[in-house]
């Protein structure tokens, strides 16, 4: 085919099958840098020129599944996700992914192949959403490849419709329980407090240092985690600032010390780890004799507790606002809206804050801040 103008782009163009000496036939095709049809006539005759002259160009080789995922776990994944997603993708490649495709070269991964793949994983028992976080590491180091031009094209990956995730919480009367039972252990009873009515998660717990409290203003800054010993920012990678309860900054005085920076450490000052919290959870649970629920049920238990305090105030103008809160973002409720003190009083509410902030707290220690 001689040079021809290109329909949908209107440039000109040229396509053409060759034969060399050796008796191939490839085709050869381009884009002339001039959009005219000389320009793309000289461009064709270059293009056969180039080919008798150095031979037709030998096809890339593509690496297997295996070789590139090793480099971009060492590469991608090391200079741009946290430690605990590193791990997250290490495991989902070497129980999933390695054991199907390893051996298979990048480009020859089809969309039927993550189709067969998704039907074995969920023959196996593993929920839906455990099935889209492999299909989501799988579908990164595809679209690695290609942004390198390691391939041409990834095959198209469709995740899964995944049901609402139901949460684990404690009722008001199991958290004053826990409250209550973990009061012999100060530190303890102090980190029971700030997980369950500030929403800190577990990590944000262990990495808690005493210059992110003023106690005097009443406030908490949530500004770093603590993944197994690996210190980074916390999820979001964004600061959040959160009012103290009353007996949460109470308890946190009560344990004021010099051992060291962080705030809830060992006598020598060395950091408290996911064991020792995991232990300890355990334990004062077990002494309120409630069910072993873990650290994240108490963030749980803030979350749905503040969206009912939020939504309790009579004249807030914005109830929807409370259901940012069910995607862990962030769960202080930041700017709601003051009740007045007579309708809070008249719900049994009790009022506190100082210096210009102010917080309502529930008879379960739920809070709304005005300008928080």
């Amino acid at each position: 085919m001689p040079a021809y103008r290109d329909r949908r782009s209107g440039g000109w163009r040229y396509r053409k099958r060759i034969r060399l000496p050796d008796g191939t036939r490839p085709r050869i095709e381009g884009t002339p840098s001039l959009n005219t049809k000389l320009a793309a006539e000289a461009a064709e005759r270059a293009h056969i020129e180039r080919l008798l002259r150095d031979g037709p160009q030998k096809s890339k080789e593509v690496p297997t599944f295996k070789q590139f995922a090793r480099d971009f776990m060492s590469s991608y994944a090391k200079a741009n996700n946290k430690p605990s997603e590193q791990t997250s993708k290490a495991g989902i490649l070497e129980k999933h992914l390695l054991p199907l495709f390893g051996d298979r070269s990048l480009d020859s991964i089809t969309a039927q192949d993550v189709e067969h793949m998704k039907a074995g994983i969920l023959d196996r028992g593993l929920s839906r959403k455990r099935v889209n976080n492999i299909l989501n590491v799988l579908s990164k180091i595809l679209r690695y490849a290609e942004e390198l031009e390691v391939i041409n094209k990834i095959p198209r990956i469709k995740t899964l419709k995944v049901p609402p995730q139901k949460f684990d919480f404690l009722t008001f009367e199991e958290f004053e329980r826990l409250v209550s039972a973990s009061a012999s252990e100060p530190d303890w009873h102090a980190a029971v407090l700030v997980a369950g009515e500030g929403g800190l998660r577990l990590g944000e717990v262990l990495a808690l240092e005493w210059g992110d409290i003023d106690l005097k203003v009443g406030t908490l800054t949530v500004m770093r985690t603590d993944w197994r010993g690996h210190v980074g920012a916390p999820k979001g990678g964004k600061a959040r600032r959160i009012p103290l309860t009353a007996r949460a900054a109470a308890a946190l005085k009560a344990i004021r010390h010099l051992k060291g920076k962080l705030v809830f450490c060992w006598e020598d000052g060395s950091p408290w780890t996911f064991t020792t919290m995991r232990a300890g959870i355990k334990r004062q649970q077990k002494r309120a004799g409630l069910r072993i629920t873990g650290w994240h049920a108490l963030r749980h238990n803030v979350l749905l507790t503040s969206r009912d305090a939020w939504s309790s105030a009579e004249g807030d103008p914005r109830p929807g606002r409370a259901s940012e809160h069910r995607h862990h973002e962030s769960i202080s409720p930041p700017g709601a809206r003051r009740a007045s003190q007579c309708d809070l009083a008249s719900r049994g509410w009790a009022t506190g804050g100082r210096q210009g902030l102010k917080t309502y707290l529930t008879p379960g220690n739920v809070w709304v801040s005005d300008g928080g």
